[in-house]
């Protein structure tokens, strides 16, 4: 088998055993917290942190839930690690913003953070002044091991059929679940552009 296929077999796998309940309560989660006044932070690095960005424009304009990723101001990002430090960009940028028990985080992540290897410090010191502001802290990644799986509210662990491939399929499954979440009937308030240009002329070849 090539690949190609055994990669798309190992997708597949994963679609099948990822928890979709978990999915279902981070929904209800985030649906509580917009209907709370409350905020989302989305927080990740490297390609999760790309996907933060993408994530936050569907949650605004899908759901109108009031959404941001710390990520998405680079000149503000890196002046904190510049002058501050890498490890306290999120907490930081938390505490200027004022995050409160109405708000929540939502973590994308590989690992999730180590505290005791030191690894994703950052989101690991995110999770923890998270806590400290009695948030409600979601999360996407694939360790169960890690931190914020360990002290998160509802976080969904991607399986993993084979540990070689745990980033590539950790990340590509973070989009899988926003998707999910932003399409879900509890979060989504506005249709997508293509379904709504699509839907009369389904409605008339019915």
């Amino acid at each position: 088998m090539g690949h190609a296929a055994t990669y798309m077999k190992e997708a597949a796998q994963i679609a099948s055993e990822i928890d979709t309940g978990m999915i279902e309560k981070i929904a209800e989660g985030i649906a509580a917290v917009r209907e709370g006044g409350g905020r989302l932070f989305l927080l990740g690095v490297g390609g999760s942190a790309g996907n933060c960005g993408h994530a936050v424009n569907d949650f605004r304009k899908l759901c109108g839930v009031e959404a941001y990723a710390p990520t998405d101001n680079v000149s503000e990002l890196t002046a904190r690690t510049n002058d501050e430090g890498w490890d306290t960009v999120f907490a930081a940028w938390m505490a200027v913003s004022k995050a409160n028990e109405k708000d929540a985080i939502l973590v994308f992540s590989v690992g999730g953070g180590d505290a005791e290897r030191n690894i994703s410090a950052n989101l690991v010191k995110a999770v923890q002044e998270a806590q400290a502001r009695r948030m409600k802290i979601f999360g996407i990644v694939g360790r169960s091991t890690g931190y914020t799986a360990k002290v998160g509210d509802a976080v969904v662990v991607v399986p993993a059929p084979v540990p070689e491939r745990i980033t590539p399929h950790s990340e590509a499954f973070q989009a899988v679940v926003w998707h999910c979440l932003v399409s879900h009937p509890v979060l989504q308030t506005k249709g997508t552009k293509w379904e709504s240009a699509t839907q009369p002329a389904v409605a008339a070849a019915g």
